[in-house]
């Protein structure tokens, strides 16, 4: 209800623009009694273009309709009588209107909560200029409205000479007619007497000679009017001009780069609804000097007087035309991208959008927008305005699709909801490039006419580079390139041209904001993180952070080649990580139970100052999506020595059976999580309650645990028998006094040759256990027997 206090203190023409909100299609009575209820709703919860979410769209309407009727009923007195009734009627109204239709609603009522909470923050800023962004935002906003008002007299100043210069033309054609009336007369003399004649034409030639006189300087100010008419128009048109770059160059671009930055996990592009607005009034006002223009050239061409004004108007005729049509072609844009990796035979969805559809009634005859998958190569010759004979580079599936008006919000979207590419043709690649580098994108055109079918259209869009694969293995390596391109793409730049190499703190900052979105968590990549990545990337043993802030790294550093000793690249690596955080480790990464991006070394150093029991979780270096438990403890083998211990990595496979928290809770010997926090602090909320030990239908229900098989000293006492185990060994990391790091020879068949731990083996014995304990208790004694 806060904001509807607010909206009701807006003056001027924001007071104007919040109630122009309202109407029969959302009467603004029910926005008063109901505010609330309204502001309380989760209207942001619901995907207006997903169908799925149509039930709940219903629910609020429904709910609405019912707050409306109690609302109705609590009304008392003579005055209550009469709002009782009104409000019963909106509620009619409204579930008649929007029973068939529900996401309508929501569209509705979102548009104008947005709508009112924009006014507001202007109102807001405007009355206290210091408390704006730092960016300079409402005073660009600011600056953009100015020029309206200035466009807006100037249409106006013009519009009145016009009116003017429409007077007194009337007028001198009306004194035209006068002296052919004249002329007329004195033609007509020769039939009368002579004494007669000279007496009448002494009087008409009087009146002729004056009439033409006065009809010689009017001409010439008919003639000076239109020449200053027109010099206005040249003047408003320029700024029409610079204001439209200032949006459709600056803001409007600025929101696609966003949007592409979005693609990256970048901050919500944000709303289009003030772009509209303003593309909105540029069209207004480009149309009004349009239609001012030609009724200047139809005063022209209905009282031709020899001058410059003729070709004056030609140019600004011209002018006019090429300025509507770069703000149309401009402003049919793309709201919601399809896929960036685009996997064959799987449905995909987009919007297209026309933020001046509404203003110029392109929604009386609804056009059609069709989608075509090209290549690069067709892509860069659309742009230079190439014959390209309707070429594709594949086929997409349910690709045409009619534009619809939505009267709530004024907008004019396609919504392309059930897309599927069904077959991509690829092109010959050049060197090294692999499939998961080549990108297509998707070509969205449509056709129409304004205005009477006065201009006609032909607009198209192209969507951010699309990766094409045909299976979820190469997802990884099309995202990296999908990455690549939005993070270093340049504006205006040639279809789909990327630097080859970036500086590293660029790419520290699209990594940052990639992990971000993925993990969802404010807790991004620190310091010491982008260190550890710059040395894996660089082969670097540094630590110092400026050492790498002036280096360089390849595309081919960053996902085509192999790391050092490893057969995967890495772009792979970090990919990894973040497929197995959001999967599984996401709440541990946001506690801060995870330091992970270490080295074994680091972690050994940083271990062997703490009590024996204390671990660390890190990233395996060795293994895609890999993580692993270091840990101090005594050596079992050497009375009063100490070492670090890490356990063999685990994997989303390893998490989809037991979690993190459990396989943690399950190994007594861990006591600490570095650097001294008990794990029960830390963990135990996320561990999995106890298994009931109830018998039913003959069947045990079994569970599976962690062991490692060396053995600790350890306060905790072992876990109880009776359980079945899942087996996991560790490798050990021994500190020497010499300060080498060794990994002492283990006698044990579950291990390789590097004291690591063989999963599947030990999977496979965790299986057969399991499998034997769904056995009927009967048949496991008497096979056992037998």
């Amino acid at each position: 209800m806060a904001l509807w206090i607010q909206a009701q203190q807006l003056q001027g023409d924001a007071l104007h623009q919040m109630q122009s909100l309202y109407g029969q299609h959302f009467p603004i009575e029910v926005r008063h009694y109901l505010a609330q209820w309204l502001e309380a709703q989760l209207w942001d919860a619901i995907d207006l273009e997903n169908q799925q979410d149509e039930f709940k769209a219903k629910r609020l309407l429904d709910g609405l309709i019912q707050e409306l009727q109690r609302k109705a009923e609590h009304q008392m007195g003579e005055d209550g009588f009469l709002l009782k009734i009104k409000l019963g009627h909106y509620a009619t109204q409204l579930k008649s209107s929007y029973d068939p239709c529900p996401l309508e609603l929501v569209r509705c009522v979102k548009h104008i909560l947005y709508t009112e909470q924009r006014l507001v923050k202007e109102a807001s800023n405007a009355s206290s200029p210091g408390s704006g962004p730092v960016d300079g935002t409402p005073q660009r906003y600011q600056q953009i409205n100015q020029t309206f008002e200035e466009l807006r007299v100037m249409t106006q100043d013009t519009e009145n000479d016009l009116r003017k210069l429409q007077h007194s033309q009337e007028y001198f054609i009306i004194q035209y007619q006068e002296s052919l009336r004249i002329q007329a007369q004195l033609s007509s003399l020769a039939s009368i007497p002579p004494a007669e004649r000279v007496q009448r034409e002494s009087g008409l030639q009087s009146r002729k000679s004056t009439l033409e006189a006065w009809l010689t300087r009017e001409a010439n100010t008919l003639q000076k009017y239109r020449q200053e008419l027109a010099e206005k128009h040249q003047r408003t048109l320029a700024l029409l001009r610079k204001q439209q770059t200032v949006i459709v160059d600056d803001e409007l671009i600025q929101w696609k780069r966003r949007q592409q930055l979005a693609g990256n996990g970048g901050p919500s592009e944000g709303g289009l609804d003030i772009l509209q607005a303003w593309c909105e009034k540029l069209a207004d006002m480009i149309w009004q000097n349009r239609q001012q223009i030609r009724r200047v050239e139809h005063l022209t061409q209905q009282l031709p007087i020899p001058g410059p004004t003729e070709e004056l108007l030609t140019d600004l005729n011209a002018t006019v035309t090429d300025i509507i049509s770069a703000l149309v072609t401009s402003t049919f844009i793309i709201e919601k991208q399809p896929p960036q990796v685009l996997k064959t035979q799987t449905k995909f969805s987009a919007t297209v959008r026309l933020l001046v559809g509404g203003k110029l009634n392109v929604h009386m005859n609804p056009p059609q927008v069709k989608a075509t998958i090209i290549s690069e190569q067709q892509a860069k010759a659309l742009l230079k305005n190439e014959n390209t004979r309707n070429d594709s580079s594949g086929e997409i599936l349910n690709n045409n699709c009619v534009m619809e008006y939505h009267q709530t919000t004024g907008t004019l979207s396609a919504h392309f909801r059930t897309m599927s590419l069904k077959r991509i043709k690829r092109s010959d690649r050049r060197g090294a490039e692999s499939v998961t580098e080549e990108k297509f994108t998707v070509l969205f055109e449509s056709q129409f006419s304004v205005g009477g079918n006065e201009l006609v259209f032909h607009v198209k869009t192209l969507s951010l580079p699309v990766v094409v694969i045909v299976h979820g293995s190469q997802d990884n390596n099309a995202t990296a390139t999908v990455l690549w391109d939005n993070a270093f793409s340049e504006t205006g730049r040639v279809p789909f041209v990327v630097p080859d190499k970036v500086l590293w703190p660029q790419l520290c900052e699209a990594l940052n904001m990639k992990y971000k979105s993925e993990v969802q968590s404010d807790r991004g990549l620190s310091e010491d993180n982008l260190v550890f990545l710059a040395q894996k990337a660089f082969s670097s043993s540094s630590n110092n952070t400026e050492d790498y802030c002036n280096m360089t790294i390849t595309w081919s550093q960053f996902n085509r080649e192999s790391l050092p000793g490893r057969n995967f690249t890495f772009w792979q690596w970090f990919d990894g990580v973040i497929e197995l955080m959001k999967k599984h480790l996401k709440s541990h990464w946001n506690d801060g139970a995870i330091l992970g991006f270490l080295n074994k070394q680091q972690a050994q150093d940083m271990l062997m100052s703490k009590p024996n029991g204390t671990f660390l979780l890190r990233f395996s270096d060795s293994e895609i999506g890999g993580i692993t438990i270091a840990w101090v403890a005594e050596n079992p083998n050497k009375a009063g020595e100490r070492m670090v211990w890490n356990l063999m990595p685990f994997t989303t496979k390893d998490f989809s059976i037991r979690s993190l928290a459990d396989r943690i809770s399950d190994l007594n010997h861990l006591l600490f999580l570095y650097p001294s926090q008990p794990k029960e602090e830390v963990f135990s909320r996320y561990c999995t309650p106890p298994n009931s030990k109830a018998v039913g239908d003959g069947y045990v229900k079994p569970e599976i645990k962690q062991v490692v098989k060396v053995e600790f000293s350890s306060p905790n006492p072992e876990p109880s028998p009776g359980n079945s185990f899942m087996e996991h060994a560790a490798s050990p990391t021994v500190n020497q006094h010499n300060n080498f790091t060794i990994y002492p020879s283990m006698n044990d068949s579950m291990l390789d040759t590097e004291g690591e731990f063989d999963l599947d083996e030990t999977m496979d014995m965790a299986r057969q256990v399991e499998e034997f304990l769904r056995q009927p208790m009967e048949t496991q004694w008497s096979g056992q027997q037998s």
